[in-house]
């Protein structure tokens, strides 16, 4: 039941419709936030592979992201941009906190989202289809376990009846803390000593949203003196540009 919350809450799949899920089991879903990785990670591989056949690699990879947007209905993209206003234009906890709120995106957040698109647009100018898919794979599931941290590091900066979606996390258990991991770096592990796709040394990478994830914690206690749901999915969507970005570094120097 837990697992049918998380795909209903992550995605806009129609999995509601199996079954009703009680409201208290949404406030355990990010633990298994890595699990839904597996599925946009590979739905955007799967795109990739095959566009990649019969169109430019630039195009194929657009339409990658796009097939994730659909997936999640932007629902990380819209915390990043609630994300960037707020802590761009907020002078104080609270003032922070309404802009984050407000449904109306502002130029924070578009000058925001612009950059972020751009820098994702990028990678395939430099990586190879192989090489992206291989990150994709990686860096989605890993970047969604990074992000899902917040929820241990700090409380929730509202209220349960102020939250945006009514839900407040629960901090995970020691089990779902190991579950987490380990739908988090189970497809590199796999990739690295299953199937051999990748070099050891490609792991390294994976520590560098992990710091992006303790550093934006850091922004979050000194501001809001917490976090919420906008600041899980632009810490995802930070984490996961920043894993991209190192792969990119990695495989220019010849790693």
């Amino acid at each position: 039941m837990l697992l049918l919350a998380t795909l209903i809450f992550f995605t806009r799949l129609p999995f509601w419709r199996i079954k009703d899920v009680p409201a208290e089991d949404f406030k355990r879903v990010v633990p298994r936030w890595p699990i839904v990785g597996w599925l946009t990670g590979l739905m955007m591989a799967l795109v990739l592979w095959l566009c990649s056949h019969v169109m430019p690699l630039t195009l194929a990879w657009i339409l990658a992201i796009v097939t994730r947007l659909l997936l999640t209905g932007c629902l990380h993209e819209d915390g990043l941009a609630d994300f960037i206003d707020g802590f761009g234009g907020g002078t104080t906890r609270e003032r922070t906190l309404a802009i984050m709120k407000d449904s109306h995106i502002g130029t924070y957040g578009v000058i925001g989202l612009i950059v972020y698109f751009a820098l994702l647009l990028q990678l395939p100018a430099t990586l190879s289809r192989d090489t992206l898919i291989l990150a994709v794979l990686c860096g989605d599931c890993w970047s969604k376990c990074c992000a899902a941290q917040l929820i241990n590091f700090l409380p929730y900066a509202r209220t349960e009846e102020t939250a945006k979606n009514k839900t407040v996390y629960a901090r995970m258990k020691l089990g779902e803390l190991i579950l987490c991991f380990f739908f988090g770096l189970a497809p590199a592990f796999i990739l690295t000593f299953a199937l051999h796709w990748m070099p050891v040394s490609f792991l390294w990478l994976l520590f560098v949203p992990l710091g992006v994830m303790l550093l934006l914690a850091l922004l979050m206690r000194r501001t809001i003196q917490g976090y919420t749901g906008d600041c899980c999915g632009a810490t995802f969507l930070l984490c996961e540009l920043s894993f991209y970005l190192s792969v990119l570094i990695y495989c220019s120097i010849g790693g």
